[in-house]
């Protein structure tokens, strides 16, 4: 029987994941039974979203089992199918697992178009990132023209594309990252109106009021700590906050005393709502047929980071808790006919 390899998750991770918490191992590769699907991983992808899935039931709620094949959003190319809705060869997206080979039920697919660009996307701008973007964006936020639309991790896949549709919104936008060559591509590609190194930023409560001077109406928050306390004193009346996520907590061991600062809500009415983009799956498709037609117009630009191999899949988990990536942080597991 041929055979395929799975990353298993080792270990529960205490603080900041290790590789020792991740295991390659070898298995026979699984055959489709009815109305399943024999998928080929070409790209899968790693998120920040993961490391809560490292944790246990007490403090996640869906959490991996130890010893057990860790799950990833992939690309892939379906090289069995016993589905009448899928042929060998075509190019499907969907939940899966960390492996070179999955089996999935036909309804847990979706087909991506090559035509719509490169494959990849559908785990980056034209897929949950994006779609996480636009909705929280459009839903939650709410932003209108003149609004002060604030983004943490701006360079990152979901906060990239937030700050590109802000803009087109006709808000201004303001966002944060950590280094240099992120502050640039949001400023001369992406037409943020102000970016902030957060890592080379003493006083970042003074730095978002100088970016900020009118105030902040929308937050789009992928990180809370510190960010999250130098944006909300500057919420102004009637603000929106979009919680997405918290990375700036992931690997704590202890989580801070909070929320802290709820006065302010007090005295700005503002709105503070969490956001889980499975609660729009009934409408992912509005969602990717928008974002399509601003990236192929050019309105909203994107940058993936592809790390080569499947054997480096842990290192492109870990690297995302160092901000190595700007955009999409992806890996090429295999060649096929679209990669």
């Amino acid at each position: 029987m041929a055979e395929t390899r799975q990353w298993h998750l080792a270990s529960r991770p205490v603080g900041e994941p290790t590789e020792e918490n991740f295991e390659l191992v070898t298995v026979d590769r699984p055959e489709p039974e009815a109305n399943e699907v024999l998928v080929k991983t070409l790209y899968q992808s790693v998120d920040p979203y993961m490391r809560g899935r490292m944790r246990d039931a007490e403090s996640y709620a869906e959490p991996w089992d130890v010893g057990e094949p860790m799950k990833a959003s992939v690309v892939g190319e379906v090289v069995e199918s016993n589905a009448a809705e899928y042929d060998e060869g075509d190019i499907v997206t969907g939940d899966l697992l960390w492996a070179e080979h999955a089996v999935a039920d036909a309804g847990e697919l979706q087909r991506v178009d090559p035509d719509h660009g490169p494959i990849s996307t559908a785990l980056g701008v034209l897929g949950m990132p994006g779609v996480t973007g636009y909705w929280g964006l459009n839903d939650v936020c709410d932003p209108k023209p003149g609004d002060t639309v604030f983004v943490s991790a701006a360079a990152g896949a979901v906060g990239s594309v937030v700050g590109q549709l802000a803009k087109l919104s006709g808000a201004r936008v303001v966002g944060t990252a950590g280094s240099e060559a992120k502050i640039d591509w949001l400023t001369d590609e992406l037409g943020f109106d102000a970016a902030i190194n957060y890592k080379e930023t003493d006083d970042l409560s003074s730095a978002v009021k100088e970016a900020c001077p009118n105030g902040v109406d929308c937050y789009f928050d992928n990180v809370g700590g510190p960010i999250t306390d130098a944006v909300w004193p500057r919420l102004n009346v009637d603000a929106r906050v979009a919680v997405c996520g918290q990375i700036a907590l992931y690997n704590e061991t202890e989580v801070p005393t909070g929320p802290r600062k709820l006065t302010k809500l007090i005295e700005t009415r503002a709105t503070v709502e969490g956001l889980l983009v499975s609660d729009y799956q009934q409408r992912w498709g509005q969602a990717l047929q928008r974002l399509s037609q601003f990236v192929q117009s050019g309105d909203i630009q994107y940058r993936e980071n592809v790390v080569e191999g499947f054997e480096n899949a842990p290192d492109a988990f870990l690297g995302l808790f160092e901000g190595e990536n700007i955009g999409k942080q992806v890996v090429k597991v295999a060649d096929g006919q679209h990669a």
